[in-house]
């Protein structure tokens, strides 16, 4: 399946309305969606968001908590996992910030703010391949994306799936963390197809 690391960028740029919706469920699709403990698929991730989008979430219903210029959303994703919506001082801007956090862990918000902070405190623009995955995997439709069924070898099944298209050769069906780097550059967007790579942290 997925495992995922402590945090995990999930999306490059600010997420519009609409793209921010998306990625609140961007594992909705997997198989045994109501099986077992989806925490790990959503838990860490986080993405940028724009300040009019931080707001109309605050207005949705009382959140749980407000600490400072941080607040939890009342409505679990899964188990004690949450939406987190920061508003962070970035060099000399604010910024906001959606993340799942566990709440189980009492180190979970902190953890991803500083988390936040370090990644896009970075002078360099660059991605790592994971980043790259991520974005894809965020951007790409649902009819062109899902996850390697029965008819896949028993070591990829349940691992999530692209589809490319092979020119001459017809569109053929990959998994996503298999993806060659110049198949990964031809599923990002152009202008991030040439960001420098960054080994991750």
């Amino acid at each position: 399946m997925i495992p995922s690391p402590a945090t995990t960028k999930v999306f490059q740029g600010v997420a519009s309305r609409q793209q921010m919706f998306r990625m609140f469920d961007r594992h909705a699709e997997r198989p045994k969606r109501w099986d077992g403990d989806a925490a790990p698929f959503y838990s860490g991730e986080w993405f940028e968001i724009g300040e009019t989008e931080h707001d109309y979430m605050f207005e949705v219903l009382p959140p749980l908590w407000i600490r400072g210029s941080t607040f939890a959303m009342r409505e679990v994703m899964t188990g004690s996992v949450t939406s987190v919506f920061f508003a962070l001082r970035i060099e000399a801007s604010i910024r906001y910030f959606h993340g799942y956090c566990d709440l189980s862990g009492k180190a979970s918000v902190e953890t991803m703010r500083v988390a936040i902070i370090e990644r896009e405190s970075r002078a360099v623009r660059a991605m790592t391949r994971q980043e790259r995955l991520e974005h894809i995997w965020s951007i790409t439709a649902g009819d062109y994306r899902g996850y390697a069924g029965d008819e896949w070898p028993q070591s990829a099944r349940g691992k999530r799936t692209v589809i490319l298209y092979g020119g001459n050769e017809g569109t053929l069906l990959k998994l996503l963390d298999e993806l060659t780097d110049g198949e990964t550059a031809a599923k990002l967007p152009v202008h991030l197809r040439h960001l420098p790579s960054q080994i991750a942290a």
